[in-house]
């Protein structure tokens, strides 16, 4: 009777210290890393209402003896496309490095949604989203367990992790290829699919390091239309680096970036207004006489060179009657062209971005090892 006693108060304790074996256990609630709490009073809150998604002071790495970014000063609004422009080894890569914790910063700081990438990293890493340079998909996953793999490292909640993926697979136009596996897809399809991993998780900045290398032309204008779409219809600011000139007026502000240092930084109009002056290339049957003849009747300096004369100056239109009345020679071609990133480029640095380019690349970002 004492055994049996004891055996049922036994089976009492078990069952008040684990389910009875029919019974479901009751889940673990876990705060998902998509639902983001609301920033803290003080500082952070501070810098939400500056409307600020990242902010640099001073930010500094260096490699060695070799500066890569120097004292890097930038604010980023909320909800904007901010372009990096510059050549290769301008620091564009290392600076996005650093903004998304994967390089520590020499010195000085930097602030992406609201939080410290050198003291709180992984608050960091919950708010943004990455896209590499060089492609990090495995090729031998379908398009919906690539996401489906993201959406569990980022911890998405279950009831919801089909809607969120099949949303980010129509949004990029991949829904109808979801169980093909990556290595059948075009290089446009594999960049979009990795612009929909980069913001499964729903984050607040989406940086895009030279998003369309290595694409043809009408594949990159599909990506962007893509990106416009993302961006009104996500809330998120896009920060891309680039040096594809045509990539950046997409963009609706820029910086210039040339040897680690930021050496201008305004929207596409404003930078080009600096230059001030329109570029007219004329075709004749004798340039080098045709460049005197503009020189000595309308006092204008004019070049010469493989593409013809050209001659630069403020409303180029209406110099155009002139120009062709003060020529005692047969004009073949003529054409106005408007101030350009490119001759924006050259009046910062000295020199376009083409020529830049000829220069070694620096570091790329680390992407991670597949």
């Amino acid at each position: 009777m004492g055994r049996g006693r004891r055996a049922g108060r036994r089976r009492a304790g078990r069952r008040g210290a684990l389910p009875h074996r029919h019974e479901r256990p009751a889940p673990r609630r876990r705060t998902p890393v998509n639902t983001l709490p609301a920033p803290a009073a003080g500082h952070r809150a501070t810098r939400a209402a500056n409307g600020a998604a990242v902010l640099a002071e001073d930010l500094t790495r260096t490699y060695g003896t070799r500066q890569a970014v120097t004292g890097l000063d930038l604010t980023v609004p909320t909800g904007r496309t901010f372009g990096f422009l510059g050549p290769n080894g301008a620091g564009k890569s290392t600076t996005i490095g650093m903004l998304c914790t994967l390089l520590r910063p020499t010195s000085g700081r930097a602030l992406v949604a609201g939080y410290d990438v050198t003291r709180e990293p992984h608050e960091v890493r919950r708010r943004i989203g990455l896209v590499f340079q060089e492609s990090t998909l495995d090729v031998d996953l379908t398009a919906m367990e690539t996401l489906r793999f993201h959406a569990d490292l980022f911890g998405i909640p279950r009831r919801r992790r089909l809607d969120a993926i099949m949303d980010m697979l129509e949004l990029v136009e991949l829904a109808e290829r979801r169980h093909a596996p990556v290595r059948t897809f075009s290089g446009g399809m594999r960049r979009r699919l990795e612009i929909a991993r980069g913001l499964l998780h729903t984050p607040r900045v989406l940086f895009l390091d030279e998003p369309t290398t290595g694409l043809d032309p009408q594949t990159r204008a599909a990506i962007w239309d893509h990106l416009r779409r993302l961006r009104e219809e996500r809330d998120v600011t896009v920060f891309l680096t680039t040096h594809q000139l045509e990539e950046a007026e997409h963009c609706d502000r820029i910086a210039i970036m040339d040897e680690g240092e930021l050496v201008a930084d305004g929207t596409p109009a404003a930078l080009k207004a600096v230059v001030g002056s329109d570029l007219i290339t004329v075709r004749t049957a004798d340039d080098p006489a045709a460049a005197l003849a503009v020189r000595e009747h309308l006092g204008l300096e004019a070049e010469t060179d493989t593409d013809g004369l050209r001659i630069r100056v403020a409303d180029g239109a209406a110099w155009v009657p002139r120009i062709c009345g003060a020529l005692p020679l047969t004009v073949h071609s003529l054409t106005v062209t408007p101030p350009t990133l490119d001759d924006a480029f050259l009046h910062y640095t000295g020199r376009t971005i083409r020529e830049a380019d000829s220069k070694p690349a620096g570091p790329a970002i680390p992407a991670p090892r597949r």
